[in-house]
């Protein structure tokens, strides 16, 4: 018989719900296993249980908004740092993008415990999600995250063919392996990079060590969901039909 497992941490595998929203969920007695209601934080289950969430739960989470902003420089991603903004400050309505409004009136209620689903450098521009909802910021930014993202990289200095081969597989940071890249020219200044995933810096570290400068940076796409035509500066909310 399988060992048993904490039940906080089952939904967060299961893609539930994130182990701290599962916490509360269970304190506030919003969670079934096997059509019995589980109120004890800490509990253990057999990991092929059934596990319900209440209604009242599920609404919760439906009513939760995702966020997709078109992050200028000059703004960090998360908290902030002195002289700077956090991105965050962006959302507001009066920058909410006319053409992506998607049915949707913005309402401060959005912007409690909104947050970063991935980073993206002070000096780097482009596609940011930022979240309400557990499950997606786990499938972006999870340890087992497997989601793409795409940047379109402006480059100085010379790159051959090795350096080319090495940028798509071989380098190393921190003393780790990085994960294979795809990595191709877009154009005679400008590369094309596909991650799975996102360490600190990692594409302007990564270029550091094949003699190449990074001059600009722009994320384009992540998962299924691309930037598009959202101006520097707006954000729209992430439709009902897209997904990551």
């Amino acid at each position: 018989m399988a060992e048993p497992v904490r039940l906080s941490k089952l939904m967060s595998e299961r893609g539930l719900c994130s182990r701290r929203e599962a916490d509360g969920y269970i304190e506030k007695g919003l969670v079934f296993v096997d059509g019995r209601r589980v109120s004890e934080l800490g509990t253990k289950v057999d990991p092929d249980c059934a596990i319900r969430l209440d209604n009242a739960a599920s609404a919760q989470q439906q009513q939760r908004v995702t966020i997709l902003l078109h992050k200028p420089v000059g703004y960090v991603s998360g908290q902030p740092e002195p002289g700077y903004q956090p991105a965050v400050v962006l959302i507001r309505p009066d920058t909410l993008w006319q053409s992506g409004r998607a049915g949707q009136a913005f309402h401060p209620s959005h912007l409690k415990g909104l947050a970063p689903a991935g980073r993206l450098d002070i000096d780097s521009t482009g596609l940011l999600v930022l979240t309400q909802d557990g499950r997606v910021a786990k499938q972006l930014i999870g340890e087992d995250s497997g989601i793409e993202k795409e940047y379109l990289v402006r480059v100085e200095g010379r790159l051959d063919e090795k350096g080319l081969a090495l940028l798509n597989h071989g380098l190393s940071l921190d003393g780790r392996r990085l994960r294979p890249a795809k990595v191709s020219w877009q154009n005679t200044d400008q590369l094309r990079f596909v991650l799975k995933e996102g360490r600190k810096r990692q594409i302007r570290r990564m270029c550091e060590l094949v003699g190449l400068k990074v001059v600009g940076l722009k994320r384009v796409r992540i998962g299924r969901v691309r930037l598009s035509e959202l101006p520097p500066g707006q954000w729209r909310y992430l439709r009902d039909d897209e997904s990551f």
